[in-house]
């Protein structure tokens, strides 16, 4: 009971947050069974006065009558009658009467009361005047006008009776003790109670009743199947209505354009795709709040003449290709039925396509060997399809053809004799020519070089180194034995004090770029040893 004896005003606010709160969860969800036109509240009262009383013949030390707190006075009952001139709106009287040792607290009350009325409670607030009538036997009866205001929920159990789960409400009243209490004490003489209030019990309904059965209608389509571009006609026949009031008929439909008249609609299904279709009516009374309309819906079947998927058909040019080329796929598709139809949908099992309309390219580049399906889809403005594939055969490619390959080369560092082939540049030779004899359908090309300074003093230093490299090699002091037709000489531009040895295999060409080609007949091998030249005989 903390909150009971605590300040009244703070019912108020709770009173609010709880109606509050159950009108939200409820969604504020009319009745669907007319109210009753009248209602009886009987049950228990609990009742919180909320102001104090002054005690006849009892002064403090400055003379000043001494007053009590009123206690809560759990022995009590309430009565309410209310008129219901609207369905949410009542005219109410109350009486209330509270009792406890001897003093006597009684209301009586009229006022509005608002009610929200739901499918399982029913959500009261009131504003009411009073008549607060108060008896202590000390000081006797004392009447006073006064207000309550607050409100609560009734459990719905029929038509006829209901539970009231709460009310609670705030009391308040002046009371005048001036007879008992000097002038001095202002605040005793005139006494504002501000009380609290609870209440449980039942409620009994007179009147009203059930809801009217709510309007129905049903709907026919005739014919219910046809073919496409053939009407259907759509009925709805209603019941329950006021058959004062014109009804008005609203008319959908999943397919179809719809062409209403009042209870009727005839749909054209021209245009339409095959299937099965749904009509609806919504019946309105414009004139009625509640229980205006009803829905009723009637099915068809629109079905299309037989259709022909396309034909297709594609070829490839060419079937048979290297990784890496290309090749034309063209396809021919056709209706049967005349239709517009259009090629896409290009994919390949292996390289890349690429379609516009009925032709596509196939790209082999890095594709493995072996057959590729190149597929692609023909689809009329029906939405029927079909499909056709070409083959592409990739083959594997031919091996590179051999390539001239630099085996090794030598320096020439005598400046004495810068054509000698030294013993360093003698056991590389020696390692090419075991290269030519382990590759006899090989050939071998030395180019010899010289540079700048080296050409200005000796002419032919180049193709010498050369010359020699290859003597070295098809006889010589070696003794290689190498046939000096597999063995080409030749001079390059730059490139220091060296010779290269190039390995040629068969099938292969040197390309020679930037070399030229030594004149054998002009260009010989020059010895290490060259013999003197020989003496011119003496005069006689």
């Amino acid at each position: 009971m903390s909150l009971c004896r605590s300040n009244p005003k703070n019912w108020v606010g709770v009173i609010g947050i709880l109606l509050l709160s159950i009108l939200v969860l409820t969604n504020f969800a009319n009745a669907q069974e007319n109210p009753p036109k009248a209602d009886l509240f009987a049950g228990y009262q609990w009742l919180s006065p909320g102001g104090r009383v002054p005690i006849p013949g009892s002064f403090d030390s400055s003379g000043n009558v001494l007053s009590r707190k009123l206690p809560g006075m759990p022995q009590g009952f309430g009565l309410a009658f209310g008129y219901n001139f609207h369905p949410n709106f009542a005219l109410e009287g109350d009486f209330g009467g509270n009792y406890k040792d001897g003093t006597d607290f009684n209301t009586y009350s009229l006022g509005p009361r608002a009610t929200w009325r739901t499918e399982g409670i029913n959500i009261f607030a009131h504003t009411l005047l009073s008549l607060n009538r108060l008896n202590v036997p000390t000081i006797g009866a004392k009447s006073a006008v006064g207000a309550i205001l607050g409100g609560g929920i009734d459990l719905k159990v029929n038509r006829y009776f209901n539970i009231r789960l709460i009310e609670a409400d705030y009391q308040w009243a002046r009371h005048n003790f001036a007879n008992v209490v000097p002038p001095t004490q202002s605040d005793l003489r005139h006494v504002s109670f501000e009380g609290t209030r609870l209440r449980t019990g039942v409620v009994f309904n007179f009147g009203g009743g059930a809801p009217p059965t709510p309007p129905t209608a049903s709907c026919s389509a005739q014919p219910s199947e046809v073919m496409v571009g053939e009407p259907v006609t759509v009925t709805a026949s209603t019941s329950n209505f006021n058959p004062k009031h014109t009804v008005t008929y609203n008319w959908t439909s999943t397919g179809g354009k719809v062409t209403p008249k009042d209870n009727t609609a005839s749909i054209d299904t021209t245009g339409v795709a095959g299937g099965s279709y749904t009509a609806t009516a919504t019946a309105t009374d414009p004139k009625t709040k509640k229980n205006n309309q009803a829905t009723c819906t009637a099915n068809f079947t629109v079905k299309e003449p037989p259709k022909n998927p396309p034909t297709m058909s594609c070829t490839a040019n060419p079937t048979s290709l290297q990784a890496g080329g290309t090749s034309t796929i063209t396809c021919d598709c056709k209706s049967p039925d005349n239709v517009q139809v259009s090629v896409a949908n290009w994919t390949a099992t292996g390289g890349t396509v690429s379609g516009s309309g009925n032709t596509a390219t196939l790209n082999t580049t890095g594709a493995s060997a072996g057959s590729i399906t190149v597929t692609a889809t023909c689809t009329d403005t029906r939405g029927l399809n079909a499909s056709s594939t070409a083959q592409v055969n990739v083959e594997v490619p031919p091996p590179p053809p051999p390539q001239a390959s630099k085996l090794s080369e030598c320096a020439y560092p005598n400046k004495v004799k810068p054509w000698r082939v030294d013993n360093t540049c003698k056991a590389v030779l020696d390692d090419v020519a075991q290269a030519l004899k382990n590759q006899a359908d090989a050939k071998l090309v030395a180019v010899g070089f010289a540079d700048d300074a080296e050409a200005t003093k000796r002419k032919n230093l180049a193709a010498e180194r050369a010359v020699n490299a290859k003597a070295y090699l098809s006889g010589g002091e070696a003794k290689q034995g190498i046939d000096p037709g597999r063995i080409e000489v030749r001079t390059g531009s730059g490139g220091g004090q060296k010779a290269e040895f190039w390995i040629v295999p068969a099938g292969a060409s040197f390309t020679g770029e930037g070399t030229q080609l030594v004149d054998e007949n002009q260009v010989k091998a020059v010895p290490d040893h060259p013999r003197a030249p020989a003496k011119k005989p003496k005069a006689q």
